[in-house]
């Protein structure tokens, strides 16, 4: 299910139906109620499921987060990629920046036209294991990269 806060931010856990009853509100738009759900919205959806990506590696959607502090609209597409796993990981940041553009692009864009959001940057994380936004985890290995949505492609920006 997607779930809001007060702080804006959209958690996904558990099973999530494709469309609740009366449909998913967010900012005002109406549509899907998962993220993955705007590509699959005629069956429930798994929050666990992997999210195909071109290095293989299994990635879920861990959230996504609405994020005004930077001065203007963010989104953030944090995935759980426990392949990128420092010691053990058999992903490497150089394999896994393709998937990153592959998740703006293929999910990222339909979400926010979806939901008509336009935000100033979209950030897509990856994170070896689940950490609070914010938070500190020296032993968790997170990649990022911010991308600024135009048209049907995203246009990487460096940080």
């Amino acid at each position: 299910m997607i779930r809001f806060s007060q702080d804006r931010t959209a958690r996904a856990s558990g099973v999530a139906p494709a469309a609740p009853a009366g449909g998913a509100q967010v900012i005002g738009g109406r549509g899907c109620g998962y993220l993955l759900g705007l590509l699959l919205c005629a069956s429930p959806l798994l929050a666990e499921s992997p999210f195909p990506v071109p290095s293989g590696q299994n990635v879920t959607l861990s959230e996504v987060l609405l994020d005004e502090t930077p001065g203007e609209l963010w989104v953030r597409f944090r995935f759980v990629a426990p392949a990128i796993t420092r010691d053990s990981g058999s992903v490497d940041y150089d394999q896994a920046a393709p998937d990153m553009d592959h998740l703006c692009d293929a999910l990222a864009l339909p979400y926010l036209e979806i939901h008509a959001i336009t935000p100033a940057r979209v950030v897509i994380s990856l994170m070896d294991r689940p950490v609070a936004f914010g938070a500190q985890d020296p032993a968790a290995t997170q990649f990022f990269e911010s991308y600024r949505p135009a048209g049907l492609r995203c246009i990487w920006e460096e940080f």
